[in-house]
């Protein structure tokens, strides 16, 4: 949600129609990084005479990518499959269910959002056989499985949500060649990350950029160490019921996340700028220290997508890399843990053509095709690596499929006015002086308001 929210969208809303003979991006039969069995299968399915209608999140560059993915579907099947979508989607699924004329398909970034339709009782449940497959075939895999599932109208769990498109969070990106110059070498423990740290600070350096700044918004960069924090330093059980308010935001365990994040963000010595730099940076002009001469700063933390804002011409695996916010050596009960976003697929409106559709995203081609463009990655172990269309992609997708617990988001999974509210808010206030204990405990009350 983040990532869609602060990189802004076009404004008109849209349907595309996949056209009866569509012209497939890649030849069938003819990549070999395919699985084009699973295409001569969806050709046996048919669905002539159907309309399949879809609606999501994705616009602009992401929609031509989606499309090309549809469309295969489409050619096989014979569907006729509608893609539409809105600046303001979330609104208007909410709009469309409640006035029942659903689309057969919604696809949404939101975990909150898709709770609140399920029990409203306007999604249909994918079945405990999918839920299955999620657990089988994808990494991690009791991990998405719970993700997608939520309680019913009848207040009772089903399995509504088909994970598919992730974004990678609790990436740690930096400069190769700044690295090697220094002879720093890339941390797989958070002691060898704290020793790094360390080191960089006795040549003069600053270990890292930071920049909260989003407008309307700022603050919410910070989130996301918290998050990775808390996954690092608690059990999942924990993370899940922090995001609950299960466990109050002024426990202990939370306390201490804010703190660790506090001592990095507010210490002069660790960030370009100082601590009064933090607030100050927009988060999309805080890497570009990695790439100046001398560099202002060798590491910088943030999700997948920060590449678009890095300076014209610094080439990813060359110029800029990366490795995920690594997990404690003296933890090891935890693993590998990894915070992500991303798309669940439900059915808002069922049909043979819903349920063909479903199939279609539990066979490799309908991942490998958008993995082998842009800005996808996934957790399916079924899919061919190799399909992947950059060096960095795959990368993310080895982190992805590595991971040993994920979780999505915590902001996400908060009530908005505390997620994308006084948690946003706190961090400010954190990076401003206030302990993390006082942090925690005003975000705390902002909760207990709304319940």
């Amino acid at each position: 949600m983040k990532r869609m929210l602060l990189l802004g969208v076009a404004s008109a809303a849209f349907a595309l129609s996949a056209p009866a003979h569509a012209e497939l991006k890649f030849k069938p039969g003819e990549d070999k990084r395919f699985n084009w069995a699973n295409y001569e299968d969806l050709k046996k399915v048919d669905l002539k005479g159907e309309t399949l209608t879809i609606f999501g999140p994705w616009r602009g560059e992401d929609e031509t990518l989606v499309r090309s993915v549809l469309d295969y579907f489409s050619e096989a099947t014979g569907a006729e499959v509608k893609y539409s979508s809105s600046e303001n989607y979330e609104q208007q699924i909410v709009i469309d269910t409640q006035a029942g004329s659903p689309p057969n398909i919604a696809v949404l970034p939101q975990p909150g959002l898709i709770q609140d339709l399920a029990s409203k009782g306007v999604l249909t449940p994918l079945g405990d056989d999918v839920a299955a497959w999620v657990k089988e075939n994808y990494a991690a895999g009791d991990s998405w499985a719970k993700l997608g599932t939520y309680n019913g109208k009848d207040g009772k769990p089903g399995f509504y949500a088909f994970p598919y498109k992730i974004d990678v969070k609790g990436l740690v990106w930096y400069s190769p060649d700044n690295f090697e110059e220094a002879g720093y070498k890339v941390p797989k423990t958070q002691e060898e990350l704290a020793e790094l740290e360390k080191k960089i600070i006795a040549d003069g350096g600053k270990p890292w950029c930071i920049g909260l700044g989003s407008g309307g918004a700022t603050g919410w960069p910070a989130t996301d160490w918290v998050e990775d924090i808390m996954l690092r330093t608690q059990t999942p059980e924990v993370y899940d019921k922090w995001v609950k308010n299960e466990i109050p935001f002024n426990d202990p365990a939370v306390v201490n996340a804010i703190d660790i994040f506090g001592k990095i963000a507010t210490d002069d010595k660790m960030v370009d700028g100082g601590a009064k730099a933090v607030a100050a940076t927009d988060f999309r002009d805080s890497p570009k220290g990695l790439f100046t001469v001398p560099p202002k700063c060798y590491m910088h933390h943030q999700a997948s997508f920060i590449p678009s804002f890095f300076p014209e011409g610094v080439k990813l695996g060359q110029d800029a890399d990366f490795f995920p916010y690594p997990p404690y050596a003296a933890k090891p009960e935890l693993g590998t843990p990894l915070e992500v976003a991303g798309t669940l697929v439900m059915i808002t409106k069922d049909s043979k053509a819903s349920r063909e559709f479903i199939k279609f995203l539990q066979m490799p081609l309908a991942h490998e095709l958008w993995m082998a463009q842009k800005s996808f990655v996934t957790p399916f172990k079924g899919a061919n690596k190799d399909a992947y269309g950059s060096d960095a992609l795959k990368k993310q997708g080895e982190i992805l499929v590595g991971a040993t617990t994920v979780r999505f988001d915590g902001s996400d999974l908060m009530p908005g006015k505390v997620g994308a509210g006084s948690f946003w808010t706190g961090m400010i206030d954190l990076v401003g002086g206030k302990s993390a204990q006082e942090v925690a405990t005003d975000i705390q009350k902002s909760w207990d308001a709304i319940k």
